[in-house]
Protein backbone atom coordinates (compact mmCIF):
# COMPACT_ATOMS: atom_id res chain seq x y z
CA UNK A 1 0.00 0.00 0.00
CA UNK A 2 1.31 3.47 -0.91
CA UNK A 3 0.83 6.28 1.60
CA UNK A 4 0.90 9.98 0.69
CA UNK A 5 1.48 12.53 3.44
CA UNK A 6 0.62 16.20 3.18
CA UNK A 7 3.90 17.81 4.17
CA UNK A 8 2.16 21.14 4.31
CA UNK A 9 1.07 19.89 7.75
CA UNK A 10 4.51 19.25 9.33
CA UNK A 11 3.27 18.50 12.84
CA UNK A 12 0.80 15.85 11.59
CA UNK A 13 3.45 14.46 9.24
CA UNK A 14 5.99 14.05 12.01
CA UNK A 15 3.38 12.35 14.24
CA UNK A 16 2.41 9.82 11.59
CA UNK A 17 5.98 9.06 10.63
CA UNK A 18 6.89 8.62 14.30
CA UNK A 19 3.99 6.20 14.81
CA UNK A 20 5.07 4.11 11.80
CA UNK A 21 8.65 3.95 13.08
CA UNK A 22 7.59 2.88 16.58
CA UNK A 23 5.21 0.27 15.16
CA UNK A 24 8.00 -1.16 13.00
CA UNK A 25 10.38 -1.38 15.97
CA UNK A 26 7.75 -3.16 18.09
CA UNK A 27 7.15 -5.67 15.28
CA UNK A 28 10.87 -6.47 15.16
CA UNK A 29 11.11 -6.84 18.93
CA UNK A 30 7.93 -8.88 19.39
CA UNK A 31 8.42 -11.33 16.49
CA UNK A 32 11.51 -13.16 17.90
CA UNK A 33 9.94 -13.38 21.35
CA UNK A 34 6.74 -14.88 19.97
CA UNK A 35 8.77 -17.31 17.90
CA UNK A 36 10.75 -18.42 20.97
CA UNK A 37 7.55 -18.91 22.97
CA UNK A 38 6.01 -20.99 20.18
CA UNK A 39 9.16 -23.12 20.05
CA UNK A 40 9.02 -23.64 23.80
CA UNK A 41 5.40 -24.81 23.59
CA UNK A 42 6.04 -27.19 20.70
CA UNK A 43 4.74 -30.63 21.66
CA UNK A 44 7.23 -33.48 21.10
CA UNK A 45 6.27 -35.76 18.25
CA UNK A 46 5.89 -39.51 18.37
CA UNK A 47 9.23 -41.28 18.61
CA UNK A 48 10.88 -37.99 17.84
CA UNK A 49 14.57 -38.38 17.08
CA UNK A 50 16.43 -35.10 17.47
CA UNK A 51 19.47 -34.53 15.31
CA UNK A 52 22.78 -34.40 17.08
CA UNK A 53 23.40 -30.89 18.38
CA UNK A 54 26.77 -30.99 20.11
CA UNK A 55 26.70 -29.55 23.61
CA UNK A 56 22.98 -28.85 23.45
CA UNK A 57 20.21 -30.37 25.57
CA UNK A 58 17.16 -31.20 23.48
CA UNK A 59 13.60 -32.24 24.23
CA UNK A 60 12.16 -35.40 22.73
CA UNK A 61 9.52 -38.04 23.41
CA UNK A 62 8.77 -41.68 22.73
CA UNK A 63 5.39 -43.35 22.34
CA UNK A 64 5.45 -46.55 24.39
CA UNK A 65 3.84 -49.94 23.78
CA UNK A 66 1.23 -49.35 26.51
CA UNK A 67 -0.19 -46.38 24.63
CA UNK A 68 1.64 -43.90 26.86
CA UNK A 69 4.52 -41.57 26.29
CA UNK A 70 7.82 -40.84 27.93
CA UNK A 71 9.39 -37.43 27.45
CA UNK A 72 13.11 -36.89 27.93
CA UNK A 73 16.02 -34.51 27.62
CA UNK A 74 18.92 -35.57 25.43
CA UNK A 75 22.41 -34.12 25.63
CA UNK A 76 25.33 -35.01 23.36
CA UNK A 77 28.96 -34.68 24.53
CA UNK A 78 30.88 -31.65 23.29
CA UNK A 79 33.66 -33.87 21.96
CA UNK A 80 31.36 -36.27 20.11
CA UNK A 81 33.04 -37.30 16.86
CA UNK A 82 30.50 -39.76 15.49
CA UNK A 83 31.98 -42.85 17.14
CA UNK A 84 30.14 -44.95 19.67
CA UNK A 85 29.45 -42.90 22.77
CA UNK A 86 28.88 -43.97 26.40
CA UNK A 87 25.40 -43.30 27.74
CA UNK A 88 24.07 -42.17 31.11
CA UNK A 89 20.43 -42.62 32.10
CA UNK A 90 19.40 -40.17 34.84
CA UNK A 91 16.19 -40.48 36.87
CA UNK A 92 15.02 -37.32 38.64
CA UNK A 93 13.24 -36.91 41.97
CA UNK A 94 9.56 -36.37 42.76
CA UNK A 95 9.68 -32.57 42.59
CA UNK A 96 10.75 -32.58 38.94
CA UNK A 97 7.54 -34.36 37.90
CA UNK A 98 5.53 -31.25 38.75
CA UNK A 99 6.25 -29.01 35.81
CA UNK A 100 7.50 -28.82 32.22
CA UNK A 101 10.13 -31.18 30.87
CA UNK A 102 12.78 -28.48 31.29
CA UNK A 103 12.39 -28.86 35.08
CA UNK A 104 14.25 -32.18 34.85
CA UNK A 105 17.44 -30.13 34.46
CA UNK A 106 17.04 -28.64 37.94
CA UNK A 107 19.45 -31.11 39.57
CA UNK A 108 22.12 -33.67 38.82
CA UNK A 109 23.80 -34.43 35.49
CA UNK A 110 21.22 -32.60 33.31
CA UNK A 111 21.76 -29.47 35.42
CA UNK A 112 25.49 -29.76 34.76
CA UNK A 113 24.84 -30.20 31.04
CA UNK A 114 22.44 -27.24 30.98
CA UNK A 115 25.01 -24.89 32.48
CA UNK A 116 27.66 -26.00 30.02
CA UNK A 117 29.72 -28.49 32.03
CA UNK A 118 31.49 -31.10 29.91
CA UNK A 119 29.65 -34.41 30.22
CA UNK A 120 31.33 -37.33 28.44
CA UNK A 121 28.06 -39.22 27.92
CA UNK A 122 25.02 -39.28 25.74
CA UNK A 123 22.87 -38.08 28.64
CA UNK A 124 19.23 -39.21 28.67
CA UNK A 125 17.01 -37.66 31.35
CA UNK A 126 13.35 -38.76 31.15
CA UNK A 127 10.46 -37.25 33.11
CA UNK A 128 8.14 -39.35 35.28
CA UNK A 129 4.43 -38.40 35.24
CA UNK A 130 3.31 -36.66 38.42
CA UNK A 131 0.73 -39.38 39.15
CA UNK A 132 3.25 -42.23 39.00
CA UNK A 133 6.73 -43.13 40.25
CA UNK A 134 9.88 -44.51 38.66
CA UNK A 135 9.78 -47.87 40.44
CA UNK A 136 6.24 -48.71 39.25
CA UNK A 137 5.97 -51.55 36.69
CA UNK A 138 4.57 -49.12 34.11
CA UNK A 139 7.47 -46.67 34.35
CA UNK A 140 10.05 -49.44 34.57
CA UNK A 141 8.79 -50.92 31.30
CA UNK A 142 8.81 -47.49 29.67
CA UNK A 143 12.39 -46.93 30.79
CA UNK A 144 13.43 -50.21 29.19
CA UNK A 145 11.72 -49.20 25.96
CA UNK A 146 13.40 -45.80 26.08
CA UNK A 147 16.77 -47.45 26.61
CA UNK A 148 16.19 -49.73 23.63
CA UNK A 149 15.04 -46.78 21.53
CA UNK A 150 18.11 -44.68 22.30
CA UNK A 151 20.41 -47.60 21.53
CA UNK A 152 18.64 -48.20 18.24
CA UNK A 153 18.59 -44.58 17.15
CA UNK A 154 22.02 -43.43 18.31
CA UNK A 155 25.58 -44.75 18.31
CA UNK A 156 25.55 -45.92 21.93
CA UNK A 157 28.42 -47.97 23.28
CA UNK A 158 26.41 -50.69 25.00
CA UNK A 159 29.53 -51.67 26.94
CA UNK A 160 29.33 -48.32 28.75
CA UNK A 161 25.76 -47.60 29.81
CA UNK A 162 25.49 -46.02 33.26
CA UNK A 163 22.47 -45.53 35.51
CA UNK A 164 21.89 -42.99 38.27
CA UNK A 165 18.98 -41.29 40.01
CA UNK A 166 18.10 -39.30 43.11
CA UNK A 167 15.34 -39.75 45.69
CA UNK A 168 12.40 -41.19 43.69
CA UNK A 169 14.98 -41.71 40.96
CA UNK A 170 17.19 -43.51 43.48
CA UNK A 171 14.36 -45.98 44.06
CA UNK A 172 13.91 -46.29 40.32
CA UNK A 173 17.63 -46.91 39.83
CA UNK A 174 17.75 -49.69 42.42
CA UNK A 175 14.70 -51.34 40.85
CA UNK A 176 15.87 -51.06 37.24
CA UNK A 177 19.36 -52.28 38.11
CA UNK A 178 18.09 -55.28 40.08
CA UNK A 179 15.77 -56.32 37.24
CA UNK A 180 18.31 -55.67 34.45
CA UNK A 181 21.79 -56.01 35.99
CA UNK A 182 23.38 -57.01 32.68
CA UNK A 183 22.47 -53.74 30.98
CA UNK A 184 24.45 -51.31 33.13
CA UNK A 185 28.20 -51.02 33.52
CA UNK A 186 27.79 -49.07 36.79
CA UNK A 187 24.94 -47.78 38.94
CA UNK A 188 24.77 -44.77 41.28
CA UNK A 189 21.60 -44.68 43.44
CA UNK A 190 21.34 -41.46 45.47
CA UNK A 191 19.17 -41.29 48.63
CA UNK A 192 16.82 -44.01 47.42
CA UNK A 193 15.74 -47.46 48.49
CA UNK A 194 15.07 -50.85 46.99
CA UNK A 195 14.06 -54.41 47.74
CA UNK A 196 16.85 -56.15 49.69
CA UNK A 197 15.53 -59.55 48.63
CA UNK A 198 16.50 -58.67 45.04
CA UNK A 199 19.90 -57.26 45.92
CA UNK A 200 21.76 -60.48 45.09
CA UNK A 201 21.25 -59.60 41.42
CA UNK A 202 23.79 -56.79 41.92
CA UNK A 203 26.61 -58.92 43.34
CA UNK A 204 28.76 -58.37 40.25
CA UNK A 205 27.55 -54.85 39.40
CA UNK A 206 29.69 -51.85 40.38
CA UNK A 207 27.39 -49.78 42.60
CA UNK A 208 28.20 -46.58 44.44
CA UNK A 209 25.36 -45.49 46.72
CA UNK A 210 25.07 -42.13 48.50
CA UNK A 211 22.75 -41.09 51.33
CA UNK A 212 22.58 -38.30 53.91
CA UNK A 213 22.48 -39.62 57.47
CA UNK A 214 19.98 -36.92 58.49
CA UNK A 215 17.51 -37.66 55.68
CA UNK A 216 13.91 -37.28 56.88
CA UNK A 217 12.24 -37.91 53.50
CA UNK A 218 13.90 -41.22 52.59
CA UNK A 219 15.36 -42.90 55.68
CA UNK A 220 19.11 -43.44 55.62
CA UNK A 221 18.48 -47.11 56.45
CA UNK A 222 16.92 -47.66 53.01
CA UNK A 223 20.34 -47.43 51.39
CA UNK A 224 22.01 -49.28 54.27
CA UNK A 225 19.65 -52.23 53.80
CA UNK A 226 20.45 -52.51 50.08
CA UNK A 227 24.19 -52.18 50.58
CA UNK A 228 24.26 -54.77 53.35
CA UNK A 229 22.13 -57.19 51.33
CA UNK A 230 24.57 -56.96 48.42
CA UNK A 231 27.54 -57.52 50.72
CA UNK A 232 25.87 -60.48 52.42
CA UNK A 233 25.24 -62.01 49.00
CA UNK A 234 28.98 -61.82 48.32
CA UNK A 235 29.15 -58.51 46.47
CA UNK A 236 32.57 -56.85 46.56
CA UNK A 237 31.96 -54.06 44.05
CA UNK A 238 29.61 -52.06 46.25
CA UNK A 239 30.64 -48.64 47.61
CA UNK A 240 28.60 -46.63 50.07
CA UNK A 241 29.19 -43.01 51.00
CA UNK A 242 27.46 -41.68 54.10
CA UNK A 243 26.92 -37.93 53.77
CA UNK A 244 27.30 -36.91 57.39
CA UNK A 245 25.10 -34.17 58.85
CA UNK A 246 23.23 -33.84 55.54
CA UNK A 247 19.49 -34.24 55.05
CA UNK A 248 17.55 -35.30 51.99
CA UNK A 249 19.42 -33.13 49.52
CA UNK A 250 22.65 -35.06 49.42
CA UNK A 251 22.60 -35.06 45.63
CA UNK A 252 24.07 -31.58 45.24
CA UNK A 253 27.30 -32.73 46.88
CA UNK A 254 27.14 -36.16 45.22
CA UNK A 255 26.95 -34.94 41.64
CA UNK A 256 29.54 -32.22 42.32
CA UNK A 257 32.14 -34.88 43.18
CA UNK A 258 34.69 -35.20 40.32
CA UNK A 259 35.79 -38.61 41.59
CA UNK A 260 32.29 -39.93 40.92
CA UNK A 261 32.57 -39.45 37.16
CA UNK A 262 36.09 -40.84 37.09
CA UNK A 263 34.81 -43.93 38.89
CA UNK A 264 31.82 -44.29 36.56
CA UNK A 265 33.89 -43.99 33.40
CA UNK A 266 36.35 -46.67 34.49
CA UNK A 267 33.71 -49.39 34.27
CA UNK A 268 32.77 -51.52 31.30
CA UNK A 269 30.10 -54.19 31.11
CA UNK A 270 32.64 -56.51 29.49
CA UNK A 271 34.84 -56.28 32.61
CA UNK A 272 32.52 -58.81 34.30
CA UNK A 273 33.19 -61.53 31.75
Amino acid sequence: MHHTFDCNQPRLCRSILGLIAVTGMLAVLIAPAASAQDAGRRAPQESEQPQYAIGDQQQASLKTSDGGEIQYLLSVPDDFKGDKVPMMLFLHGRGESNGPLSLVAKWGPPMKAARGDAMPYLLVSPQCPRDDQWRSPTQQQRLVELLDHIIQQHDVDTDRIYLTGLSMGGYGSWTLACDHPDRFAAVVPVCGGGEPEKASALVNVPVWAFHGDQDKAVPFEKSVDMVEAIRQAGGEKIRFTTMEHIGHNCWSATYATPELYDWISRHRLSDRQ
